[in-house]
């Protein structure tokens, strides 16, 4: 089976609706792990058109970024011109090409990955010894399904009609175990968007060990 990994066509180089509720964790957590050090290097997994990499520049992190989508790249570079956003995805070499760093985040991709094992590969390949993976996706929890079930949301929460929509779909428990197998330990979860238990995504921190 061959995987058409330029699939994504994106509107427009602004951050994603679900950044307004994800991205300020993510910046808690990053600064909570490098309080009192430099501004860190920061790999962005799945940067798509760069909005969340360019909010991180932002903050001070040196930034570095690849997406599948080359459209989502062309804007990417038209609307942050000064950002190293290129076409590549989790089944390349990135390490090899780009060498390790303090974080890797990869924000609201992992439910898109058809090979999440590789995808989690790569990513403990690009974190240096000591660093933290950052990983957001759509919560899926018992008590959010049983609502989504009442309210008869599955249809609209699932998007089963959407091109290029959501693959795979992550608890806290299966999300743990994917990051422990890649060799990540000491793994914590927030959950944004909402109250814990009917979050809009939750937020996976693993540890690489030194």
């Amino acid at each position: 089976m061959s995987v058409e990994l330029d699939a994504t066509t994106y509107i427009h180089a602004k951050p994603a609706t679900a950044h307004s509720y994800i991205l300020p964790a993510v910046l808690g957590v990053l600064e909570g792990h490098f309080a009192g050090s430099a501004k860190a290097d920061v790999f962005d997994l799945g940067c798509g058109t760069g909005g969340a990499a360019a909010a991180l520049a932002k903050e001070g992190y040196c930034v570095v970024g690849v997406d599948p989508s080359s459209d989502g790249i062309a804007k990417a570079n038209v609307k942050y011109p000064g950002l190293p956003l290129k076409v590549g995805s989790a089944y390349d070499e990135l390490s090899g090409e780009y060498g390790t760093f303090d974080a890797v985040v990869s924000l609201e991709v992992v439910e898109h990955v058809y090979d999440p094992k590789a995808f989690t590969s790569t990513m403990y390949d690009l974190v240096k010894p000591g660093g933290i993976a950052v990983v957001s996706t759509p919560y899926h929890g018992y008590l959010k399904n049983v609502a989504l079930a009442a309210l008869g949301k599955m249809d609209d929460h699932f998007m089963p009609l959407k091109d290029h929509g959501h693959i795979k779909f992550w608890s806290r428990n299966t999300l743990s175990t994917l990051l422990l197998d890649a060799g990540f330990h000491s793994i914590r979860f927030e959950y944004v968007g909402r109250i814990p238990a009917l979050a809009k995504s939750m937020i996976a921190v693993a540890e690489k060990p030194l």
